[in-house]
């Protein structure tokens, strides 16, 4: 048998449902026909990546007005 491979739309998609907590676990993984596991990993590493993705867009933000500053 061979593994299916899921896009990162579809990831992020049932991830997200799982933060939600609108459904258990297992509801989502009967409709989005994964394993109950493979979406708590997608959670987890959805939860775990959230901070990151603020952080970088503040730090090069502050980076580039620090540098005009330093022109003038």
């Amino acid at each position: 048998m061979q593994r299916k491979k899921h896009s990162t739309e579809f990831k992020a998609k049932v991830a997200i449902e799982a933060v939600k907590g609108l459904k258990i676990i297992n509801e989502i993984a009967t409709e989005s026909e994964v394993h109950p596991t493979q979406i708590t990993l997608w959670k987890k590493q959805l939860l775990e990546g959230v901070p990151t993705l603020f952080a970088t867009n503040r730090g090069q933000k502050q980076k580039n007005e620090e540098e005009l500053t330093a022109t003038l």
